[in-house]
């Protein structure tokens, strides 16, 4: 289906379920860049909203970790893919990520049947976040 006006729309945020929010406050802060936006305790519902992201959420996709008082971990559907990120050296980033206690999953390297370079790091939940260098994603298209 096809909204007759999308020119009004435009994408607010991913929201992830985490374990431990202070973890992976810290895990997008320090290790991948982001600003903490804003954080709200919901103590009606037992769960607190934190939206972190590289830019304002008034001109920039955000990512909103939900954490919910009761829960300290969650299983990983099958159906979620992963989060992707560009970068202009991938190298180095994977690097920097590394050296800040992140974990890179899959190193750097063309994708699989093309030319694009990625690699793969994972969050603290387990949540995989794909690394996109952009020169090579422009010379693929």
């Amino acid at each position: 289906m096809r909204l007759a006006d999308t020119a009004s729309m435009r994408l607010l945020h991913t929201m992830l379920r985490v374990g431990d929010l202070e973890r992976s406050i810290t895990f997008y802060t320090e290790v991948l860049g982001m600003r903490l936006l804003r954080r709200k305790d919901y103590p009606g519902g037992r769960f607190t909203l934190a939206f972190v992201g590289y830019g304002e959420e008034s001109d920039t996709t955000v990512l909103e970790l939900t954490h919910n008082w009761d829960t300290s971990s969650y299983e990983i559907g099958t159906g979620y893919g992963h989060i992707a990120l560009g970068v202009d050296d991938i190298v180095s980033v994977c690097d920097q990520i590394r050296a800040k206690g992140g974990r890179v999953v899959r190193e750097p390297g063309p994708m699989k049947n093309g030319s694009t370079v990625i690699a793969f790091v994972e969050d603290p939940d387990g949540y995989k976040v794909e690394l996109i260098e952009l020169s090579s994603r422009a010379h693929a298209a």
